[in-house]
């Protein structure tokens, strides 16, 4: 079954949620597409199309890129990149000395 792309309404649905998790409010921006006079805020509209646009063409790309590693065969190893020897830690070397004693 292939992938289809999602709607505008389903991409801004997914952006309000996502800038609201981060504590952004849309609704405080102008409606429409024309930004404020008085503090050059972009529109709402706006917003939400160049939003729609970055996850179509950008965070696609993104998603994409894999770090160049060259393993002893000269090919990218999937399993060494996808290793994190440990997680991290505010004050690493606390960490490091606690895991090696």
């Amino acid at each position: 079954m292939p992938l289809t792309p999602p709607s505008d309404a389903d991409l801004d649905t997914m952006i309000r949620a996502r800038l609201a998790i981060l504590g952004i409010d849309l609704n405080q921006l102008p409606t429409g597409t024309t930004s404020d006079p008085e503090t050059g805020s972009p529109g709402q509209a706006s917003v939400l199309a160049s939003l729609r646009s970055f996850m179509r063409t950008t965070a696609a790309e993104l998603s994409g890129y894999q770090v160049p590693f060259a393993g002893p065969t000269g090919n990218a190893d999937p399993a060494l990149l996808s290793q994190q020897a440990a997680p991290p830690a505010l004050y690493p070397s606390i960490d490091t000395a606690r895991r090696t004693a």
